[in-house]
Formats: C-alpha cells, structure tokens, sequence
C-alpha cells in the first residue's frame, strides 16, 4: 500500500472512529450531573457502548494497515484476539486498550458505573487511541451514498434508543 493510499485509509478509520466518539458525547450529555456523578446510568451506558465500538473501529482500521489477520468469518473477534495482537505491536497502545476495554466496555457499559472521573479517563484513553491511527495527512474522503444513509440511520438508531423509555 503506497504512503497515499495509506493516508486515504487511516482517514477514512479515524473519521469514522471520532464519529462514534461524537455520537458517545452526545450520548453522555442527555445525563444531567449531579455532584461527581451522572444521573442517568442509561446514557452513561450508552455513550460508553458507543465510545467502546469507535476504539474498536480505529483498532481494526490499525490492524489492517498492520496486516493482521483476523478470524475466519464465522468467528467474532474477542477480546483476547484484540489484546493478543495489540501488545504484540505496541505495548503502550495495550496498557490503553487495556483500559480502554476495563472502563468502558466492563464498567461503564455493563457495571453502568455513573463517576465523572471515571468514565471521562475511558473517554481519554479512547482518544488516545484514535489518535494513534491519525494519518499523518487527513485526506477528504467523499462520502457514498450508502455510508451517508448508513450514518444518518445510526444518527436515527441513536437518538431513538436513548429517548425510549423501557417500561
């Protein structure tokens, strides 16, 4: 893959992986705070859900340039499958991963934990590792037609799953 083609790639990761950020952030700001906490653990699990899956996003986009192999189709990528390969090429990015995975996947998303502090350092850790992928020049991708739909349905999914109310 040549230096451009590269570039076009990683643009295309890391602009995806700090859309499910922003939508995250979104997410998070429908919970009012209240001393050092949220309220609302719904959105907090949520916005953590969706910050999770935008690591996961930059990390499969880093994977392919790094011409990791991923698991046959029928298989899903676990957790270890992530970690495995990650300390395998950068073990700093592992310590992110790995708190990445601790804060926002395990704790926030499932433990519903609702601390500001806690959920904005897996919020940091997210960046960093989106950050990571940056191209070292942002090339403008034109949307397709497709991805554009696709988006606007997810901008829809979002904002309808965090305005129900489950009874």
């Amino acid at each position: 893959m040549t230096r451009e083609e590269q570039n076009v790639f990683l643009s295309e990761g890391y602009r995806e992986a700090l859309r499910y950020m922003d939508n995250a952030k979104e997410a998070l700001q429908k919970s009012q705070k209240d001393d050092h906490y949220y309220k609302d653990s719904k959105y907090v699990k949520a916005a953590c859900g969706i910050a999770y899956s935008g690591v996961l996003v930059a990390l499969d986009a880093w994977f392919q340039l790094k011409e990791v192999t991923s698991p046959r189709k029928s298989l899903r990528k676990s957790v270890d499958f992530y970690k495995g390969n990650i300390y395998k090429l950068d073990k700093k990015m592992s310590d992110r991963f790995n708190t990445a995975y601790e804060v926002l996947h395990l704790v926030g998303y499932y433990d519903g934990e609702r601390r500001i502090k806690t959920i904005q350092s897996g919020f940091e850790v997210a960046y960093e590792i989106i950050e990571r992928i940056k191209p070292e020049e942002l090339v403008e991708v034109k949307e397709s037609r497709v991805k554009e739909a696709k988006r606007i349905l997810n901008g829809l999914f979002i904002l309808f799953s965090t305005t129900v109310k489950r009874g």
